[in-house]
């Protein structure tokens, strides 16, 4: 039966005090029932705007379809056509300004729940065990790819499947780039982004671990030593800083220390896991996007009152509105318009507290942001122990060091086309190492289109 409700199925939650005090997965799923209730929120249109959204293409409106008829294996199959982390992009996409933006049951209501039914999806045939992917025919091509991020594994995703031999190199001793160091495992269960990348290793695709590109090899010598094709998807690891005074202290973090500490090495079960982290009573987060929000959650869960400091109003903030609901709701305090001047430390070293001035938003930026301006005479003291500065990344300069005749923008970024070719022979780039921090579906949308050129030209 048609659901016309206006409303989408709600998403089983835990209780915001309960959560805020462990790192097990917040939404909990949908089941059966709800999920096929949910499917039957769709008019399966036949222009299917909603596809139009996703970087990845996946057939929403057939996939939704077989849930209707309670075919959640055909759903996920559907969905695995198009796209190589199913389960992850139901968790972790923004699908809010992607495919549901452009749901036709949006204009007098909630769009479906596209994301929340590719994770049901996912969930219910990884569950049943029943996915198992074939080998394509071998052909005698080979593919080196930097980065076992997003758009890395879905490229070599897409490459394996097309019969070539491809190997991933991956800095960290873990694959899964950010998806393992950089997103709380209360929004993105480690164990899940294990069992994709097994999906893709069961394609014949090999990991290497521990090697670091530009130190361990260079592209030169990966395209010496008989690959027919080099993808950079090393992603956007190297921390900014506002460069204010106090930066240096004990105490101040970027965010991408932070998270890794928490995510990858599993600092919030010390002494179980042998990384400790230390954290104090009152943290300041620097920094509005969905990074700043992990941060503060992280925190929030070590026991810490938890501050976000952003120097725009909310309005502005990157984050999905998902992730500012449920900070607001696990305790984090909002300070809007505040912007830090100098971390000021004691006797030891160590952080006692931030100084931070009052802002109020001016004209329009280049990006059409109001740009925020300081309130004279409204500095006020902060008082806190650790301050995480969540402001964005840029690519590791290793590559671009040891590949002079790799093109890059002048903030350090590839130069690469729409389509991932860059002006060097055979090497291709895409996701955050081109386009600079953006989401996991983007990079998964650059790394699809860099597999394409690759098979175009080495036909």
């Amino acid at each position: 039966m048609p659901n016309m409700s206006l409303k989408k199925n709600p998403m089983p939650e835990q209780e915001p005090g309960v959560r805020a005090a462990n790192f097990q997965e917040v939404a909990l799923g949908y089941g059966r029932e709800a999920a096929v209730d949910e499917a039957n929120r769709c008019l399966h249109c036949k222009n299917a705007p909603c596809v139009s959204g996703c970087p990845v293409n996946v057939p929403i409106p057939d996939f939704i379809e077989a849930l209707k008829k309670g075919d959640a294996e055909g759903a996920y199959q559907m969905i695995r056509s198009q796209n190589a982390l199913p389960a992850i992009c139901g968790r972790v996409c923004p699908q809010e300004s992607q495919c549901e933006s452009k749901c036709v049951r949006g204009i007098k209501g909630e769009p479906v729940a596209i994301g929340r039914l590719e994770r049901f999806a996912a969930d219910a045939a990884m569950a049943s065990g029943s996915f198992r992917p074939e080998q394509a025919a071998k052909k005698n091509r080979k593919a080196a790819v930097i980065g076992s991020g997003p758009a890395g594994l879905t490229c070599a995703g897409e490459l394996a499947k097309a019969g070539w031999q491809v190997t991933i190199y991956e800095a960290l001793h873990t694959a899964g780039g950010v998806l393992v160091y950089g997103i709380p495992e209360f929004r993105l269960p480690k164990a899940l982004v294990k069992r994709e990348i097994e999906t893709l290793k069961a394609l014949g695709v090999e990991i290497v671990t521990n090697a670091v590109a530009g130190k361990a090899f260079t592209v030169d010598e990966l395209l010496d030593g008989g690959v027919d094709a080099v993808f950079i998807g090393s992603g956007a690891g190297l921390p900014n800083f506002q460069k204010i005074p106090g930066e240096s202290l004990c105490g101040v973090y970027s965010a991408n220390e932070f998270l890794t500490r928490l995510n990858l090495m599993k600092a919030y079960t010390f002494p179980e896991h042998d990384t400790p982290i230390r954290i104090g009573k009152h943290v300041a987060v620097i920094g509005g996007g969905n990074v700043a929000m992990d941060a503060a959650r992280c925190a929030r869960r070590l026991g810490a009152e938890v501050s976000i400091v952003y120097r725009r109003s909310e309005t502005e903030m990157p984050a999905r509105k998902e992730e500012i609901h449920h900070a607001r709701e696990e305790g984090v305090e909002f300070r809007m318009l505040t912007a830090p001047t100098e971390i000021l430390g004691d006797e030891n070293g160590f952080v006692r507290s931030m100084t931070c001035i009052r802002m109020e938003l001016g004209e329009p930026d280049a990006r059409g942001r109001r740009r925020p301006v300081p309130v004279a005479g409204s500095e006020y003291a902060l008082p806190v122990e650790t301050v995480i500065v969540a402001i964005g990344n840029s690519p590791n300069p290793l590559i671009k060091k040891t590949t002079p005749d790799l093109p890059t923008e002048k903030w350090g970024g590839i130069q690469a086309d729409e389509n991932g070719r860059t002006g060097k022979k055979n090497v291709y780039a895409g996701g955050d190492a081109v386009t600079g921090a953006a989401t996991v579906i983007l990079a998964m949308g650059a790394g699809k289109k860099a597999a394409a050129a690759i098979l175009a030209d080495h036909p």
